[in-house]
Formats: structure tokens, sequence, C-alpha cells
């Protein structure tokens, strides 16, 4: 009953309409930002946006929505070029090209925030939002305006998809075939400008730049090409953002803002873990298979070369017996490599009496084969 009341609930669906939009456009733009290392671009975009709020507030004389997206998307525009600019016509290096920007234009912003609270206008009560995220102010014209950005620049996204693709893995290349580069970085640059101006609403300027980079980094793990790792960075965005707001509405007092972010970094952490191929545990069980792999070898190694001096019986093993080993040893037996005269179970001491069988004589000699083969 509670679902049902809170799914009927107007301002719910505008946080949740809002929120998802957010990870739609946030994703896919976000997985190109991230190919091409320049994770930290939606930073420095989402707090050139403060001063484009400031200013649109100043022209509109009221938290007129139109006017402040307009104004974050002038100036984070302008961030994002001069960010280009200075990356090219400079020897500075990206990352301090962006914190150059991202520093100019906040302080800005923070300087232009202060003056509007010391004025006597009455309308600029909460602006201050803009920071965090006001998720709960989202209006339906609002949804309207984020939707019509999420189409446009998805669409744009989708015409310049070879293009952008061969610009992002290999510019030099698309230069000699005669692309313009410059033009399509400016456009991808602008574009995630665009998915800065959709989040300032649920989010704000401080926590966006996470809203660029997780979806991409989630969906970089469970893909190897583009196509399938955008698709994938928007569902996170979406799964983020859907999941962030239902939190927010069901605890009654958690911001919806932080909550997205958190839904994301999860997401995150759990790809970085249990992800085939890439993730950490996955790392981990093959980092043990091939130990254990190499340990069943020298197992091997060492009793055939100490059973073709002793008549084919070892009474004592000559190798330190651990954990590790009386698993291969068990192992090897299983497989039918190894036989014990003395203890039918698992062997956990050097007093069993062991013998290769006749599969592993073989098994040994073709381990002697190939290491034989790689010293020659």
């Amino acid at each position: 009953m509670q679902w049902l009341s809170i799914l009927h609930d107007y301002t719910f669906q505008n946080v949740v309409i809002g929120a998802a939009l957010l990870g739609l456009i946030s994703g896919p733009l976000g997985s190109f930002a991230v190919l091409r290392r320049q994770s930290l671009l939606g930073d420095a975009i989402s707090h050139a946006a403060l001063p484009g709020v400031c200013l649109g507030f100043i022209i509109a004389g009221s938290r007129e929505m139109g006017s402040i997206i307009v104004g974050a998307m002038v100036t984070g525009a302008l961030a994002a070029l001069l960010m280009l600019v200075l990356t090219r016509m400079s020897r500075l290096k990206t990352d301090a090209s962006i914190g150059i920007c991202l520093s100019i234009f906040f302080a800005i912003g923070l300087v232009l925030l202060t003056y509007i609270q010391g004025s006597n206008n009455a309308s600029q009560g909460g602006l201050e939002s803009f920071l965090f995220g006001q998720a709960a102010a989202t209006l339906r014209s609002d949804l309207w305006l984020m939707g019509g950005i999420t189409l446009f620049s998805l669409t744009l996204l989708g015409a310049l998809w070879k293009q952008a693709k061969l610009v992002t893995f290999d510019p030099e290349f698309a230069h000699t075939v005669g692309l313009p580069v410059s033009l399509i970085e400016v456009l991808l640059t602008t574009m995630v400008t665009l998915a800065v101006v959709v989040g300032l609403q649920m989010v704000g300027v401080v926590l966006m730049a996470a809203m660029i980079v997780a979806p991409a980094v989630a969906a970089r793990q469970w893909s190897r090409h583009l196509g399938a790792m955008v698709f994938i960075a928007a569902g996170v965005g979406v799964v983020s953002g859907v999941s962030g707001a239902s939190i927010s509405a069901l605890s009654r007092g958690l911001a919806t803002g932080p909550l997205i972010i958190l839904s994301a970094s999860i997401i995150v952490l759990i790809s970085l873990a249990i992800a085939p191929q890439r993730g950490l545990l996955w790392g981990l069980l093959q980092h043990l298979r091939q130990v254990s792999q190499l340990r069943r070898r020298q197992i091997l190694y060492t009793l055939y070369k100490t059973q073709s001096t002793r008549d084919q019986e070892v009474h004592n093993l000559p190798f330190r017996l651990n954990f590790s080993a009386a698993i291969a040893l068990w192992q090897l037996r299983r497989k039918g490599f190894l036989v014990s005269q003395k203890t039918p179970c698992l062997p956990m001491s050097a007093g069993s009496r062991w013998l290769l069988t006749s599969l592993g004589v073989r098994e040994a000699q073709s381990v002697m084969a190939e290491l034989n083969g790689k010293t020659t």
C-alpha cells in the first residue's frame, strides 16, 4: 500500500523520471569521456556551470529553469572549450587544464552566488541547492526540457557514432583520413555539457561528476565493445537514478542526489569485484588456479625424477608438505595420477608412500617434454 501511494505521488513521479533521464544521458556520454581519458571533464564542466546558473538567475530575475539551464550550458561549454584550447595551444596536460578551468569558473560562481544572496531579491532563496541538487523541486515542465536535451544529445551521438568512435580510439588515423577531429571533440565535449545541465536539478554541481564517470566505469567491466558498453552504461545510469530516487522517497528525509550517486557507486564496486574476465574476484580465482596447476606440475616432476632413481618408490616426499601441496596431492590422486599405499584420505603428512600410476608417468613425461622444449 505504501508503494502504491508513492507511485501515485506527483513529486515522486517527477523525481523518478528526471533521475531516469539523467542516467540515460550521462551513461553513454560518460563512456566517451572515460575512454578518452577525460574522466574529470564532467567535474570541471559541472563546477563551471555554477556561474551560468547565477547569471541565468540575474538575467531572469527569478529561478526560471529555462534561463538557468541556458546560462549553465553557456558557461559549461566555455569552460570545456577553454580546456581544449589550453591543451592544444600550450604545454599544459589535460589534467592541469581541467584543474585550472574548474577552479576559476567555480570561484566565479561562488562570488556570483554570494552577490545574489546579499541582494534583496526574494526569489533567490534556495538557489544554493544547485550545489548539491534538489530533486524534489523538479516540475513537469522541467522534465520536458530535460527530455528534449536528452533526446537531442543521444540523436546527435547516434549520427556521429562512427566518427566519434574513430576519434576516441585513434585520433591520429581519424586526422589522416580527413575527419574534423577538433570539431568532433568539441561536439563530444558539448554533449557532456548537456548531460551536466540535465543533472543540475537532480544531483547538483558537486556530485554531477560521479554520475558522468560511475556508469561508464561499471559498464567497462562488463564489455569489451563500445556499443555494448554504451548500452550497459545507460542501463546502469537509469537503475542508479530510479533506485536512488525510490530509496529517498521511502526514507523520507534522505537527499535524492547523494543516494543516486551511492547507488551508482555500489554498482561500480560490484562490477569491479565480480565482472567476468576483469573483476577482482575473477583475477584472484585465476591466480589461485594457476598456482594450483603449477604446484601439481612441480609434484609430478619431482616424483618422476625421484622414482626414476628409487625403483619407483617414495617413502618420504622430497619437498615440503604444506596445505597447498596436500591439496595438490589430493587433486592428482583424484585424477588417477598418484596412488597412496598408506592413508586413503586426504594426505596431511609426509609419511605416506606415494607412487605414480602409469597415467601419472605419462603426464609427468609430458611435463618434462614441455619443460625441455621451453629450455631449448
